[in-house]
This record gives C-alpha cells, sequence and structure tokens, in this order.
C-alpha cells in the first residue's frame, strides 16, 4: 500500500502515472495547496521542501519526495519500466536529471507567468517560453528514429510527458515538434495514463487561485517555512 500525497498538477500526474502504469494500490490524499496544507508540520516531516508529490510505502515505512526520486524508487522496487542493463539504466537517470533540472521548472515557471501572475508580464512569459520551447527541441532531437526516449517505454518517458500533454495551456504548439508529437499521442493513449490525468481533475488549479488572490500558493518566502 502507498500512501500518495497529491495534487493535480503535472508533477502529480508523473507519480500517478506510474502507481497506474503498476497496477499498485495506493491512497492519494488530495493537497490543498491554497490553503497551506504543505507547511503542516506532519507533512513537512515527509517532504522537507514543502512541496508534493511524496509518498509514503507502507510495506517499508519508507517516505519519498520528489517526483523523479520517487519514480525511480517505485521502479526499482517492482522492477519495471527501468532496464536491467547498466548502460541503458545510467541513460534514464540522465533524462530523470533533465526533466527535473530543465523541462519541469521552465514549463512551471511558464505555467506561472502565462497562466497565473499579474498582468504585464510579458518578459518573462516569453523568457520561459523560449526556455521550454527548447526543451521540446531536446526531447524531439531525441526521438529522432525511435518511439521512447530510451530504448523501451520508461519512467524516463513518464517523467517528461506531463509537461508535453500540456503544451496547448501553455501557449505553445507541438507543430514543430512531430516526433515529440507522436510520442505524446503514444502515452496519451495508455489506459493507465489517462487514469492519471484524471485523477481528482475536478480539483486542479484553472487560474481561479492566482499570484493577486491567494499568498500562500505564491509569493512564497522563507517566512513560509521559518513560521514567521
Amino acid at each position: 500500500m502507498i500512501d500518495f500525497y497529491y495534487a493535480p498538477t503535472p508533477n502529480g500526474w508523473k507519480v500517478a502515472i506510474l502507481l497506474e502504469e503498476l497496477g499498485v494500490e495506493y491512497t492519494t490524499h488530495l493537497m490543498k495547496l491554497g490553503e497551506g496544507d504543505q507547511f503542516k508540520p506532519a507533512f513537512l516531516a515527509i517532504s522537507p521542501n514543502a512541496k508534493m508529490p511524496v509518498i509514503v510505502d507502507q510495506e517499508t515505512g519508507t517516505s519519498v519526495f520528489e517526483s523523479g526520486a520517487i519514480l525511480w524508487y517505485l521502479a526499482e522496487k517492482a522492477g519495471r519500466f527501468l532496464p536491467d542493463d547498466p548502460a541503458l539504466k545510467l541513460e534514464v537517470m540522465q533524462w530523470l536529471f533533465w526533466q527535473v533540472g530543465n523541462q519541469g521548472p521552465m514549463g512551471g515557471q511558464l505555467s506561472h507567468f502565462v497562466n497565473y501572475a499579474p498582468e504585464g508580464q510579458d518578459y518573462s512569459a516569453k523568457r520561459y517560453r523560449g526556455e521550454y520551447e527548447r526543451n521540446l527541441a531536446v526531447l524531439e532531437r531525441r526521438l529522432d528514429g525511435q518511439d521512447w526516449i530510451v530504448g523501451e517505454y520508461s519512467i524516463a518517458d513518464m517523467l517528461a510527458f506531463p509537461w508535453v500533454f500540456i503544451a496547448k495551456p501553455l501557449t505553445s504548439s507541438l507543430e514543430d515538434f512531430p516526433n515529440a508529437k507522436a510520442w505524446r499521442q503514444r502515452i496519451k493513449e495508455r489506459p493507465a495514463v489517462m487514469r492519471a490525468i484524471n485523477l481528482h481533475k475536478a480539483k486542479q488549479n484553472r487560474g481561479e487561485q492566482n499570484a493577486q488572490n491567494n499568498k500562500v500558493l505564491y509569493n512564497q518566502s522563507a517566512a513560509h517555512l521559518l513560521d514567521k
């Protein structure tokens, strides 16, 4: 049994996809980020960065935070969606770090300035759209002549998929990235993936909570963690 601390965002989807693909039993704990659930002491004890997703493996008592680490932990434990070959396994690790260090943060910043920031953020949106699409180009080149990021369908694909899935809401088009577009469609057609994307779909923040009306979810500082 896995306890899954979740909000319906691209980062939450990454872990939900693997849980659904593995078919493991899990309990979802829906996080109310706009109300400050992420700053409660019990959650900070398992998520020092005050972010979700987080899992707690009830079988071992192990808690894991950060989506890339969670996918690696679950895939290794299950012996699925992670290559046995050491060279390919290293490749998967490199693409996980690419996603969590490049694609994800750039997509997240673009989403903020496109969907939630005050008006007049033209430079910021332009910068992060450029970085987001630069990462699309990295993925496009990687997928040239192959269906998946590394060998067979793996956690590398699951981790990168959500931020490509929402390209349109981020005001980017996949028309210039045919390999990435076809890859997105292959993953989208998987039933487990769509179950994950639809998990608590009605609770998605569609701009109702933004930088103007929610100072808990946005404009965070050290004070949120240092209790000042």
